[in-house]
C-alpha cells in the first residue's frame, strides 16, 4: 500500500495547493504531514519550535510520514525539510514522488514574511536560498519527477503530474 503520489519541494512550491488539486481530480483524499504533526501536538508548528525545538518536530513529522505512507487513498503531500530524514529518504523509494521546483524570487513572493514558518524567520530569501542550496540534492534523490511551478497555474501543474502517472 502506499499513496497515489508523494509531492516534495521547499516552501513556496505550491506542494500543499498542487496535492489538493490532484486529490479532487483523482478522486482520493489530500494527505499532508504538516497537518498530521499539528493535529498530533495541538498546536501550530511554530509553536512546537519554540516550545520544544527542531528536533522534537522532526520526531513527530516522522511519525507522520511512516503513517502516511500507509494510506493507500491519498495524494500525499510533505513537509518541505521532512526528506532530510534519510530514512524517510529510504521510505521514498518505490514511490510516485514529484519534486516541486520553485525559484528563490518566486519562493519568496508566495511564503511572504514566513511568520508561521520558523526557519524562514530573519531574511526570507537568504533563509529560502540555504534551505534550497541544501535540499535541493535530497528532493532530486527522491524524485522520479521533477516540475518547475514558476510562471504557471496549479492547473497546469496539476496536468503534468496526472500525465506523468498515466
Amino acid at each position: 500500500m502506499s499513496p497515489v503520489v508523494v509531492l516534495v519541494g521547499p516552501p513556496g512550491s505550491g506542494k500543499s495547493t498542487i496535492a489538493a488539486l490532484l486529490a479532487t481530480r483523482l478522486g482520493r483524499t489530500h494527505r499532508d504531514t504538516d497537518t498530521d504533526v499539528v493535529n498530533e501536538a495541538g498546536k501550530p508548528i511554530s509553536d512546537i519550535f519554540v516550545d520544544s525545538g527542531e528536533a522534537a518536530f522532526r520526531a513527530l513529522e516522522r511519525a507522520a510520514i511512516v503513517a502516511a505512507l500507509k494510506d493507500d487513498d491519498a495524494v500525499l503531500s510533505l513537509g518541505g525539510g521532512a526528506i532530510l530524514d534519510p530514512e524517510t529518504r529510504a521510505d521514498l523509494a518505490g514511490h510516485n514522488v514529484v519534486y516541486l521546483d520553485v525559484s528563490i524570487g518566486e519562493a519568496a513572493k508566495r511564503v511572504g514574511l514566513g511568520v508561521a514558518r520558523p526557519l524562514l524567520l530573519g531574511n526570507v530569501r537568504t533563509q529560502l536560498k540555504n534551505l534550497m542550496d541544501a535540499r535541493r540534492p535530497l528532493y532530486v534523490e527522491v524524485a522520479k519527477l521533477t516540475v518547475t511551478t514558476d510562471g504557471r497555474t496549479p492547473e497546469e501543474i496539476a496536468d503534468e503530474i496526472v500525465e506523468h502517472l498515466g
